[in-house]
């Protein structure tokens, strides 16, 4: 992807924000009951954004953002930089920047309180389903926000039904892990990621606690990824997935696979999910030109 090139002059990737923001910036009018003062004294630090130019920089933004914001420690700040200060480290203007922020406080994952600041919302969870539109943060957002659990990882034989998509390939590295409601418990999704290996080299499983794949690749193993192509079908449970999720045995649920590509048109990862049907919904928005 390149950096987009915008009536603001402003392009590519930011500069981390810094650690504090200034008190009265960034704020709006927010409905919190308030924030712990430990909260107010450093702002929360997002992951950085390579600027897509086909997409609308307020939904990259948004997204990008949310990913962060759903993605992060238990223990990170509560405070988010001000709107000054987001909007140099995503390389774009203040007006577009504000029209992230409104669609997160819009999903209840954020509060902007006058004279105080932007904040988190401690217990912000996914609420309405996410509008994909094609950036891969919007993928990363997608999955992000639930307690993940490794199942287990290692290499092995290409599976058959995808010896297709691995042509030069030996064996493989395989993933799988168990995704659950943060709040609950309760089984959400399990996916299987097949790697190819010189890639898995790179990966380190114990981020998958933490990270979806396709953020793993991108950030942590320097994969350049040109696309992914995704496929969602309904499906029945079997053994493993009725197991896994809790449902009964032949019931429905929603299988989506994810084809990632390198820019050299090589296929770094095929994923796997099988998501619960009553716990996922998928949106596509189809632009006119």
């Amino acid at each position: 992807m390149t950096p987009a090139r915008t009536e603001e002059n402003r392009t590519g990737r930011g500069t981390s924000p810094g650690a504090a923001a200034d008190a009265g910036a960034g704020g709006g009018t927010g409905t919190s009951a308030g924030v712990p003062e430990q909260a107010r004294s450093a702002a929360f630090a997002p992951d950085s954004l390579v600027l897509n130019g086909k997409l609308p920089l307020w939904y990259q933004v948004s997204q990008s953002l949310r990913a962060s914001v759903l993605g992060r420690p238990r223990d990170a700040p509560l405070r988010l930089p001000t709107e000054e200060r987001l909007a140099a480290h995503y390389g774009v203007g203040v007006l577009t920047m504000r029209q992230a922020l409104k669609e997160l406080e819009s999903e209840g994952l954020i509060s902007r309180l006058r004279r105080h600041g932007t904040f988190i919302e401690p217990d912000a969870r996914r609420g309405r389903p996410v509008q994909v539109l094609g950036s891969v943060d919007a993928i990363v957002a997608q999955q992000s926000g639930e307690r993940t659990t490794v199942l287990g990882h290692g290499p092995g034989a290409v599976p058959g039904e995808l010896a297709h998509h691995f042509p030069d390939c030996e064996e493989v590295v395989g993933y799988r892990r168990l995704r659950c409601d943060a709040s609950s418990g309760e089984p959400v999704n399990w996916a299987e990621n097949t790697v190819r290996p010189e890639v898995a080299a790179r990966v380190d499983a114990a981020e998958l606690e933490r990270w979806p794949m396709t953020k793993i690749l991108r950030d942590s193993a320097g994969v350049s990824i040109s696309r992914i192509t995704d496929t969602v079908e309904a499906r029945l449970a079997d053994p493993t997935t009725a197991a896994l999720l809790r449902v009964p045995l032949l019931s429905p649920i929603l299988h989506f696979t994810g084809v990632t590509y390198d820019t050299d048109g090589r296929v770094v990862d095929v994923a796997r999910i099988h998501y619960r049907g009553d716990r996922f919904s998928f949106s596509v928005t189809v632009e006119a030109d």
